[in-house]
């Protein structure tokens, strides 16, 4: 297969540098391209016809927003990398990118890490995001595995004490879709691992927070879990659940990173498998890689049930796919089914619960 062809678009000489010796460490990607401006950028699309596109957010003239906003007006299957800064404003603007289309985003290096070990980290999730998103969309899709009859849990007398969920590429848009759809009153807690940068999760609870019916926050080590709380990861910490005494709560901690990542979908799903036992139900959508896949399979072990995003509404299906193949679904959802699949499983192994109670009282 021909190298991913990519476009290059920033209004910095250095970065468009930068960018282009991140991608020359590879034979799979090719820099068809750079643009100074937005501008330029759509009048050398046709030209080049590239694969995908890396964008930066601020630029003079048609900023990254506005050029991303044309760009799907075109092409609105053209995967798009958004580049950020690790600040409030680089946060705030990637997350407008997200939700207008963009499909996913690099952090450029900061003045305040080692230069080589920023560059070697801007090399691999850049080549890693775009051979990903470019890949897909040049490859048809494959057969989307059965899920076996062993596999297909009798969800009606499971009972729920808490959601777990797992997501990475295009998740703040698919977080964006499923939390603010669960009820007020939903009886758990929710807890969430979606990679992302310290900084950006928080915002991304804030986000979700003045959208949603439950409480979303950035996770905080010591808090106890209740029902209706939503708890977002901390960019940079794993999150984990403990028993104490009575309460089950949080806790942060920086060991090592897992699947490249921390936080860690699988750290999370271990804990919550160890201190819920039968009673999670996980779900995992759009992201790249296998993070969630073994955290899924301690779920599974100890009796839990895994939802997982389908293939065609995720907008990279390495995270959930991974699941699917390890035989650890219960169900595969489109994204849009997702909230009603986990409202219903939760409530009825509850109305199943109570009305065993009753009967043994009668």
């Amino acid at each position: 297969m021909p190298p991913i062809q990519v476009l290059i678009v920033d209004d910095s000489v250095v970065v468009r540098r930068l960018l282009c010796d991140a991608l020359a460490s590879t034979t799979e990607i090719k820099v068809a391209g750079t643009a100074s401006n937005g501008a330029i950028a759509l009048a050398r699309i046709p030209q080049l016809n590239p694969d995908i596109i890396t964008l930066d957010i601020e630029m003079p003239g048609l900023d990254g927003i506005q050029t991303l906003i044309e760009i799907r007006k075109l092409y609105p299957q053209l995967p798009v990398v958004m580049c950020s800064t690790l600040t409030e404003r680089g946060a705030a603007t990637t997350l407008d990118a997200l939700a207008a289309g963009a499909s996913d985003y690099v952090t450029k290096p900061s003045n305040s890490s080692s230069l080589a070990n920023a560059m070697d980290q801007l090399r691999r999730e850049l080549v890693s995001k775009i051979t990903s998103l470019a890949g897909r969309r040049r490859s048809s899709s494959a057969p989307v595995p059965a899920i076996s009859a062993a596999n297909r849990t009798a969800s009606a007398d499971h009972v729920v004490d808490i959601l777990a969920i797992g997501t990475s590429t295009g998740g703040p848009n698919a977080l964006g879709e499923v939390i603010p759809q669960l009820p007020q009153d939903l009886p758990v807690p929710v807890v969430v691992v979606q990679h992302m940068p310290p900084l950006f999760t928080r915002m991304l609870a804030d986000r979700l927070n003045s959208r949603s019916r439950l409480s979303v926050r950035e996770a905080e080590t010591g808090k106890s879990l209740e029902p209706g709380q939503v708890w977002i990861a901390r960019g940079d910490y794993h999150l984990t659940v403990v028993r104490k005494g009575l309460q089950t709560v949080l806790e942060l901690n920086q060991d090592s990173p897992e699947n490249y990542c921390r936080p860690a979908v699988d750290v999370l799903f271990r804990s919550v498998a160890r201190t819920y036992g039968a009673n999670v139900l996980a779900v995992v959508m759009t992201g790249m890689g296998s993070d969630g896949a073994r955290g899924a399979a301690h779920i599974r072990e100890a009796g839990g049930e895994v939802l997982v995003q389908d293939e065609a509404s995720s907008v990279v299906w390495g995270m959930p796919g991974a699941v699917v193949d390890s035989q650890c679904a219960s169900k595969i959802c489109p994204l849009p089914e997702i909230s009603q699949e986990i409202v219903r499983r939760v409530l009825a192994g509850r109305t199943q619960a109570s009305l065993g109670a009753r009967t043994a009282r009668i």
